[in-house]
């Protein structure tokens, strides 16, 4: 049996990562952890709500059997338990300083949620994770995103994880909730690249492009201890 368990669904690549692992025949289950539950239903999808900067002190347990009065999810519980799920996390928490109010907010979200998400996680037995950061992330960078980006990517690789995929994606296309003027312009100068097919790692991306080369790479990856993925290996894991 596999597991994936994700947080970060509200968000653009969240949304579609969500949809990749819940039309994967490989996974029975798939946890989502957030703020608030998504209007989605499915099947094989269990979702759990609640402070994620509180998520280590989480009863998780009994937040799953609360979704349920059939004990459908009994098996899931079981597995976690026994140790005998494969078990792969993903996250894409992320948001923008503007958005955040702050630095110190955007780095509470972007750095703190993370990696507390990843101590949980591992606190499951989950053995690969893999997460959306960002192209030009560097822990020694002077421009604040990406320095931060940097510090979440080797704050991931302590873990030790059997496998680390660290996802560095350009400029994302898709449909967004909130509007963002210069990710809009850069995205109409930049299309042309897409269309043309020309300069990989660099041109815009789709965020279901990321969403698949993370599902495929989770399956696909044999252990290592940390795998950058460029926006270039991205399209073509995606195709």
């Amino acid at each position: 049996m596999k597991i994936a368990l994700i947080s970060g669904t509200s968000g653009m690549v969240g949304m579609q990562l969500l949809h990749q692992l819940l039309k994967s025949p490989e996974y029975s289950f798939v946890l989502s952890v957030g703020r608030r539950k998504l209007a989605l239903k499915h099947d094989k999808l269990i979702q759990i709500e609640g402070d994620m900067s509180k998520i280590l002190e989480w009863d998780w347990e009994d937040k799953v059997k609360s979704q349920t009065l059939g004990g459908e999810y009994h098996s899931f519980v079981e597995a976690i338990h026994a140790k005998s799920a494969e078990i792969h996390a993903f996250s894409s928490i992320g948001t923008t300083i503007k958005v955040a109010g702050s630095q110190e907010k955007f780095y509470a979200i972007d750095h703190d949620l993370v990696i507390s998400f990843a101590a949980w996680v591992k606190k499951l037995g989950a053995r690969k994770f893999l997460y959306v950061s960002a192209m030009g992330s560097d822990s020694t960078s002077s421009i604040f995103y990406n320095r931060v980006k940097g510090e979440t990517e080797e704050d991931l690789k302590a873990f030790k994880f059997d496998y680390v995929g660290l996802f560095r994606p350009s400029l994302l296309l898709g449909n967004r909730h909130e509007f963002r003027l210069g990710e809009q312009v850069a995205s109409i100068v930049m299309k042309p690249m897409v269309w043309l097919k020309l300069f990989k790692n660099i041109r815009p991306i789709y965020d279901h492009q990321v969403a698949k080369a993370m599902v495929k790479t989770a399956l696909d990856s044999k252990d290592q201890q940390a795998d950058i993925i460029t926006s270039g290996q991205m399209q073509d894991l995606s195709k």
